[in-house]
């Protein structure tokens, strides 16, 4: 259990030192951030501002995470691996798309066909190897069922469609991040939130598992310690990568950092057998992604009409004249409410087992 203390202390150590080197390295060099000429125009007075600090996330979080088993001398599992594989490689398509955008002096990076094939790629890598690996008990890292707080016993999926499944999640969650990354310490606070929730998950279920047979009130989670490492790593490099991301920020994540994210959350949702508490854990981040649906949903299908100003919809409150300071504080709120809320109801659904 000390494991958990000890990545979040190093990865909130290592993020903190990290970042500041990353700036100026990123200063030096001229990856600046890239400004989207139809957005607001309060931003184009961050143009120019390092990015791809998502690297910086990347990198706390898997060093945090083997100091972490080194000190403890435990050793690393499948899961957190398999976590940890999903988040990098993600990482490395959003490090792609940024590294284009900053060469061609554009907003636009990946086309979105390599975009997806590279998701794509990653997610199947993961889904395949998350179904072996199993122990003792003859659990893998992830099942081929639909879960909420626990797998759901009639909704298998089988191995294909299981891909596909892991696929539709990967990218939601990472689209919905890097959507949420529009504003000053917004998708790195709100993700700090997001990770917390899953080191109180892990944890949980570590102190519930089930042993070497199924029961009500327990959890049959392959390596749920090792996923709350994971979580507390993640959420450690979010906060002391958020003290130089805050309004007015100094570095910004990029896609690096957002894909990864998104990612990451994905990977614990799966491997926790949590998939669709994760959509009220994560209920900001689907916020920004269903406003972009809903707007480009009405625009094609009622000729050009918007139901928002702008999408993502924390674009609408710029317009409306909000100071981002206070979007982004509100949005953390919301984003709260939904990490209390998802824990809420996985508490609520042990004790209603017993």
């Amino acid at each position: 259990m000390r494991a958990v203390l000890f990545a979040a202390i190093f990865a909130l150590i290592l993020s903190l030192v990290g970042t500041p080197i990353a700036i100026r390295f990123f200063t030096r060099r001229g990856y600046g951030q890239e400004i989207r000429e139809d957005g607001p125009k309060s931003h184009l007075v961050k143009r120019g501002t390092p990015t791809m600090g998502g690297m910086v996330i990347v990198l706390s979080t898997i060093v945090a995470y083997f100091l972490a088993k080194l000190v403890t001398l435990k050793a690393p599992t499948p899961s957190a691996l398999l976590v940890l594989l999903l988040m990098a490689g993600m990482g490395a398509v959003g490090f792609v798309d940024d590294y284009i955008k900053i060469r061609n002096r554009r907003s636009l990076g990946l086309r979105a066909k390599a975009k997806l094939i590279g998701q794509w790629t990653v997610t199947i890598v993961f889904a395949l190897l998350a179904l072996h690996f199993r122990n003792a008990m003859g659990l893998a890292p992830a099942s081929d069922h639909i879960s909420f707080l626990h797998d759901i016993s009639w909704l298998s999926l089988g191995p294909i469609v299981f891909v596909l499944w892991s696929y539709l999640l990967t990218a939601g969650w990472s689209n919905a991040v890097n959507l949420t990354d529009g504003q000053d310490g917004l998708a790195s606070g709100a993700s700090a939130m997001a990770f917390a929730a899953y080191v109180v998950i892990g944890v949980w279920q570590y102190g519930q598992t089930c042993g070497t047979s199924a029961a009500a009130g327990c959890y049959q989670v392959r390596d749920p310690l090792d996923l709350a490492i994971v979580a507390a790593s993640v959420m450690g490099a979010c906060f002391g990568f958020l003290w130089y991301n805050a309004a007015p920020a100094k570095i910004i994540m990029g896609d690096t950092g957002s894909l990864a994210l998104g990612g990451a959350f994905a990977g614990l949702s799966i491997c926790t057998r949590t998939e669709a508490l994760a959509a009220i854990i994560g209920g900001l981040f689907l916020m920004e992604l269903f406003s972009v649906v809903i707007q480009v949903g009405s625009f094609k299908l009622r000729k050009g009409k918007r139901v928002f100003k702008m999408a993502p919809i924390h674009h609408t409150f710029e317009l409306m004249d909000w100071p981002e300071v206070n979007i982004t504080i509100r949005f953390w709120i919301i984003a709260g409410l939904c990490v209390m809320t998802g824990i809420g109801l996985f508490y609520g659904g042990f004790e209603a087992h017993w």
